[in-house]
């Protein structure tokens, strides 16, 4: 009922500037820059794909009366081949806006193409806050999550369960380095320490030599500071070594639905981990995730329903502007409540960061699931002030007062 209700609400925003659109091309053109067959597929992939069609369905598939088409690529976690998908995207196939990007150095160089043509881009699966801090731009949009909300969520509740020591294991590129920082601050101000780090490259697997170190450090607590398979092999093979049986505790600073699917709940049960959505909370995220997983054979990860709401509000966007001029629309994005089956109290701040309820959960003994991916016990709701970014430190030069 919320989705038809939430269908006909966009339908009737677009009837009063309908006769004056104004589209490009005659077509809204949506491309789903993301990894299809690398190390985060499964949280994002064919599921974000999928998730942004079913956006343009939901609203009946155009907006001012034109067509919206939904195209898709994958950047391999290359900056390059992103950055010349995006500009062949932007200069020669007339795409109005790119969405999920899984890679935060793809997303960053992205984000500086979309500045410079002018053309909206939504950060899914990207978690580096430099997109809504230093880098940020008019035209991005920060949608799901970042490293800061991801590691003041779950950080703060191992360090105050007695988890006062660490090491981390961090994935090699901007994303890990910037979650294992945010992290580290964290721990710190918790009143915990952090007694080392070991970087490993993007898609390895063999941990044997990290997760050595990590047992040497005599850390009570192996942070993992990565995502994807990366995070699913080094759990996996921190079982193989003995880890939790020697007296250590893993904390996965990013975890998704996908990744306790693919570990079992044998090996994930007790994880503790922070998200912005999950698919059994309520009986509108159940109706839309059993349409997703009839098309994808899966649950939803947070990534997906992050596509998902931001396709979703650009649609809403374009309506209420009645273009797809980049400068009226994200005035219009900015502008308007965001509104989808996932997002709770949601908004977005001049720095293009969305704001919005996350929740703090723990993953399911075996013996308390009761039927396919129930796997997450949602243990508190976390407001948006506890997880973004506070606009007082903020470098960002759309943000009255921001630090240079």
């Amino acid at each position: 009922m919320r989705l038809n209700i939430l269908g006909g609400a966009f339908l009737a925003l677009m009837l009063p500037v309908a006769a004056e659109a104004q589209i490009s091309g005659d077509v809204v053109k949506i491309g789903v820059l993301t990894d299809m067959a690398g190390v985060t597929a499964d949280i994002t992939g064919k599921g974000s794909l999928v998730a942004a069609e079913m956006a343009v369905r939901e609203i009946g598939g155009t907006v001012l009366g034109k067509p919206v088409e939904v195209i898709s690529a994958d950047h391999q976690h290359k900056a390059d081949v992103g950055s010349a998908i995006a500009r062949r995207w932007f200069d020669v196939e007339g795409v109005d806006t790119i969405v999920d990007v899984p890679n935060s150095g793809v997303a960053l160089a992205i984000q500086g193409l979309a500045r410079e043509k002018k053309r909206i881009a939504l950060y899914s699966g990207a978690g580096t806050t430099a997109l809504t801090n230093e880098q940020c731009s008019p035209f991005g949009f920060h949608w799901t999550y970042d490293t800061y909300a991801v590691s003041h969520g779950t950080a703060s509740a191992v360090v105050k369960a007695g988890g006062t020591s660490w090491f981390f294991l961090a994935s090699d590129y901007a994303f890990g380095h910037q979650l294992q920082n945010d992290a580290t601050g964290v721990i710190t101000a918790s009143g915990g320490k952090v007694l080392g780090a070991a970087r490993h490259p993007l898609n390895t697997s063999d941990f044997s030599s990290f997760l050595l170190s990590a047992q040497s450090s005599g850390a009570k607590v192996v942070g993992l500071a990565n995502a994807g398979n990366d995070t699913v092999n080094a759990m996996r093979q921190a079982g193989e070594f003995g880890l939790v049986q020697g007296g250590q505790s893993l904390a996965a600073l990013i975890l998704f639905l996908q990744d306790v699917h693919a570990l079992g709940l044998k090996d994930a049960q007790g994880t503790y981990l922070t998200t912005s959505s999950y698919w059994d909370m309520n009986d509108a995220t159940r109706a839309w995730s059993k349409q997703f997983v009839a098309r994808t054979g899966m649950m939803p990860s947070m990534l997906h329903a992050g596509v998902y709401g931001a396709v979703r509000h650009y649609l809403k966007a374009i309506a209420r502007a009645g273009t797809d001029d980049a400068d009226r629309v994200a005035a219009a994005m900015r502008s308007i409540p965001i509104e989808d089956v996932f997002s709770e109290n949601a908004r977005i701040r001049e720095d293009g960061r969305v704001t919005r309820t996350m929740y703090l959960v723990r993953v399911k003994k075996p013996s308390d699931s009761k039927y396919p991916w129930d796997y997450f016990e949602i243990l508190r709701s976390i407001p948006p002030e506890e997880t973004v970014w506070p606009l007082s430190a903020s470098k960002c030069p759309l943000v009255s007062g921001a630090t240079r």
